[in-house]
């Protein structure tokens, strides 16, 4: 079924160009990492309520005991002072202190249909930008201006991809049906921050969803339907805790934590790979002792398991955590450990999927569409919003939108061809002006609801 734009919503994208080119660059130069997204999130949450949504944002739509990976108390303070330095909306910050940065928009058209949520993501990461004289951040004057944070996977983009469908959607609201959700999540770099937004009740009530990525190896002109290659994924920091002593003059008073997690680093990289499908794991961080002198009484690991499965990832977590206590014990050391980020794999709902398919075919400026991508890649919090959805009796699916890059993902010198902003507004606006097609209805089999639909659940704090 090949299928054209509306003159309308072309009319309204041709006006919005520009301003998705300012929305870009002005997220990557304030670039704000996981739970520290003040400043991102007071602007995007001023500009859903000026054009008219309802927005919810801070603990109603973020879950406090179901955060993963928060910042300590003195950092998100320092940010947060940082953000209003820099121009963040004042008015929203109380409600996003401490790290409660995910926003909310509704758009209920006040006709019948399904309710439409996209989700978008607002982190950059951990990483210092380059200040290469040819990297365009740096020629053009949009570089990141915060230390040790930079937009590197292209989540700029993705916020700004939110916010020009809500314009365009203001500006097609006759022509739409049901309600649409945007959703705008914190901290996914690490995957931690689905999560707290699906425990708030953000995605009960859905019952067609869509998260988007740009770039991802996929070139510019090709749109993906499905991806289907995120790999389920556990993060842990582990902390061994044993007894210092002089290294010379009795070391056998010590029990010495950095070799037991030296040990379980090499016993950790020694767990076999799974014969059903995809298996990683990886310890990114050892840290330990104070002095060449001292037995060791402290010592952290970081380290992930990834699963093509989320029964493979399970299982090589399980390998872990016996590692991490068989070698506390042999070093006669604690072992203490906190989830640090979480995410299971969750296949695209295939009728979801034929529909996107059939109906971007021969859209504007789409060279390409490939219906399901199945190379396993890294992992995405997002997969957890989208298997809550499909418990629940709804569809939905992960989009990806090719975009030629200057490096990949995760670089320094990451940046990515503009031109994707536009192309991806117009094909998911596209979607939503066809969500209440009956060839998706018959799908839906929604399970009940809580009794506040789904909006929101009390806070636990």
């Amino acid at each position: 079924m090949s299928i054209v734009t509306t003159p309308d919503l072309e009319r309204a994208l041709d006006a919005l160009r520009p301003q998705l080119k300012r929305w870009r660059r002005d997220f990557h130069h304030y670039a704000e990492s996981g739970w520290v997204e003040f400043r991102t999130a007071s602007i995007v949450a001023e500009e859903l309520e000026r054009l008219g949504y309802a927005v919810s944002v801070g603990r109603d739509v973020v879950d406090a005991g179901s955060r993963m990976g928060v910042p300590e108390p003195e950092f998100l303070a320092r940010a947060l002072e940082r953000a209003r330095e820099q121009g963040a909306i004042e008015r929203w910050l109380p409600a996003l202190a401490g790290g409660y940065t995910g926003v909310v928009a509704e758009l209920d058209t006040g006709r019948p249909g399904p309710v439409l949520a996209y989700r978008v993501d607002l982190d950059a990461l951990d990483l210092d930008e380059s200040d290469d004289d040819d990297h365009r951040p740096v020629q053009e004057g949009f570089a990141s201006c915060n230390t040790g944070m930079m937009h590197a996977c292209g989540h700029d983009g993705h916020t700004t991809i939110g916010l020009g469908l809500a314009r365009l959607f203001v500006e097609l609201k006759a022509q739409l049906s049901g309600r649409i959700k945007l959703i705008f999540q914190p901290a996914e770099e690490g995957v931690r921050g689905a999560r707290s937004m699906v425990e708030a009740g953000v995605l009960d009530d859905v019952d067609l969803f869509i998260a988007t990525h740009i770039g991802t190896g996929v070139p510019s002109g090709s749109v993906v339907c499905g991806h289907n290659g995120y790999l389920a994924t556990t993060k842990l920091d582990a902390t061994f805790s044993g007894v210092p002593a002089h290294a010379g003059a009795n070391p056998e008073d010590g029990n010495n934590a950095l070799l037991a997690a030296a040990q379980a680093a090499l016993g950790l990289h020694a767990i076999p790979r799974h014969s059903q499908g995809a298996s990683r794991i990886n310890v990114g961080v050892l840290n330990a002792g104070s002095g060449r002198n001292v037995v060791p009484a402290n010592a952290t690991l970081k380290l992930e398991t990834r699963g093509e499965t989320s029964a493979i990832n399970d299982e090589m977590q399980r390998r872990a955590l016996n590692v991490l206590h068989g070698a506390a014990q042999m070093q006669g050391v604690e072992m203490d450990y906190r989830l640090a980020g979480e995410a299971r794999n969750c296949e695209p709902s295939p009728e979801l999927v034929t529909f996107i398919r059939e109906r971007i075919d021969g859209l504007t400026g789409i060279d390409t569409v490939i219906p399901v991508e199945n190379r396993p890649s890294g992992s995405e919090d997002a997969t957890t919003m989208m298997q809550r959805v499909r418990e629940r009796g709804g569809l939905a699916t992960y989009m990806v939108f090719g975009a030629d890059l200057s490096a990949g993902h995760h670089h320094q010198r990451f940046d990515f061809d503009e031109e994707v902003l536009p192309l991806a507004v117009r094909t998911l606006a596209h979607l939503a002006l066809a969500a209440d097609d009956p060839a998706l209805k018959r799908h839906i089999v929604k399970k009940d609801s809580p009794a506040n639909n789904g909006s929101r659940r009390p806070r636990r704090d």
